[in-house]
């Protein structure tokens, strides 16, 4: 009784030791993805503290136990209860935005509306908003951390000026205003550039007053079209990227790779310019996130447009405070994307691209639906959940999924012989 004792309080002597016992006992019994993680893990806690042999195997056996658990047995269905799951929760939800991240200058979709545009893979969410983190260089620096917003920020003549008066004789004077100027890093002579592509005339900078420019009309302009040269003006782009409204600059405690977490700057901008963005001088293009997915499909292809409508549906169930387990959040993003394209889950999408004609006329439009199969003379094996419901019979699902065989003569032609 001793000597077992003795021996399960035995200590894991070395590394080697170690990595023999999992290999051993857990390897086989785990997915690859878990034994590798597992392994980091279990390592990382015998360097610190160090393990016997009988704290290994219960952890051993713990993980095995909760592997299991976390799979699913044959015949589940799997997509009706990742549904329900996303389905039942989103009906607490509120109806209205929130301000981003405690910050008064953008207005973000939230709640129900967010989810919607999600899975209707909307071109465009209403409220875009990137969150741009910046390399070594510039992360750290509240200064450097202006300079990148400045590039990134789209910077207008409206941005800068005081005021602009357009005459449809004198031509145009353009006041600017100094310390906005400063602010933005904008140059006289950069705004001079700007107008001069507009090519309305002669631009002439004020020698007495540097801040004050004029245009000398080449032709005088119509009078009906005063107003419309004025907007030309206003919104013409001195600098920026393109689609980029406001950047603003946070600090932010940003989780590191070896779990720590650190201080940093990091700038928040309204509107989404993925491919651009990711170009700038001090940005870190590995971690630019938008929430616009069709320009993440467009830029960094299907499998990070998957991620990121996993990400999207997760924070907004997570800041409505709604626990849903991430794997059923998995299994719609895997529908909307396994094509190769984000489809909405609807009618134009997943549930009009079903391959049953039942199940598809089910859904909505049922009689086009039912002509267009007939005309198209398909057919409908009946293997899917929907269509053998609206037959009456067995469901696919759970015990449904098997099917027996049986021989009544079997058993009869044995006792013959």
């Amino acid at each position: 009784m001793r000597r077992a004792k003795s021996r399960k309080q035995e200590q894991v002597k070395t590394r080697e030791e170690l990595e023999k016992y999992l290999e051993k006992h857990l390897k086989d019994k785990v997915s690859e993805s878990v034994y590798e993680e597992s392994l980091k893990v279990i390592i990382s806690a015998w360097e610190k503290y160090g393990l016997t042999l009988e704290e290994l195997k219960s952890i051993v056996e713990n993980i095995i136990s909760r592997y299991v658990k976390s799979l699913v047995e044959p015949g589940e269905p799997v997509g009706t209860v990742a549904a329900q799951s996303i389905g039942e929760p989103s009906t607490q939800m509120t109806l209205r935005t929130f301000h981003y991240a405690g910050v008064r200058e953008f207005n973000v979709t939230l709640g129900l509306p967010r989810l919607i545009e999600i899975v209707d893979a909307r071109k465009k969410p209403s409220t875009a908003i990137m969150e741009i983190h910046l390399d070594e260089e510039h992360k750290y620096s509240e200064e450097k951390a202006r300079e990148v917003q400045r590039r990134i920020e789209t910077t207008t003549i409206e941005n800068i000026a005081r005021r602009v008066n357009v005459d449809p004789i004198m031509g145009v004077m353009i006041e600017l205003d100094a310390s906005m100027m400063q602010d933005k890093g904008v140059t006289v002579e950069g705004v001079k550039k700007t107008l001069e592509k507009l090519k309305l005339g002669n631009v002439i900078v004020d020698e007495e007053n540097p801040n004050v420019i004029y245009i000398q009309w080449k032709q005088a302009p119509d009078f009906t079209k005063i107003e419309k040269i004025r907007v030309k003006i206003m919104n013409a782009k001195i600098k920026g990227v393109k689609g980029i409204r406001k950047v603003i600059i946070q600090k932010k405690l940003v989780p590191q790779p070896d779990g720590s977490e650190l201080e940093e700057y990091v700038l928040v901008a309204e509107g989404s310019n993925l491919a651009e963005v990711m170009k700038i001088p001090g940005v870190d293009p590995r971690r630019v996130f938008t929430n616009n997915i069709k320009e993440v499909e467009e830029v960094l292809g299907i499998e990070a447009a998957r991620t990121a409508i996993i990400r999207e549906i997760k924070d907004v169930l997570d800041d409505q405070g709604l626990d849903v387990d991430i794997r059923h959040v998995m299994l719609i993003a895997d529908l909307m994307t396994w094509s190769g394209k984000v489809k909405q889950v609807g009618r134009h999408g997943v549930a009009g691209e079903k391959p049953s004609v039942i199940a598809r006329a089910a859904f909505e439009m049922t009689v086009q639906k039912l002509a267009e199969a007939a005309i198209a003379g398909e057919e409908d094996p009946l293997v899917g959940v929907t269509e053998n419901v609206i037959i009456g019979q067995p469901v696919p699902v759970g015990t449904g999924v098997v099917e027996l065989y049986m021989r009544p003569s079997a058993g009869q032609e044995e006792k013959e012989e």
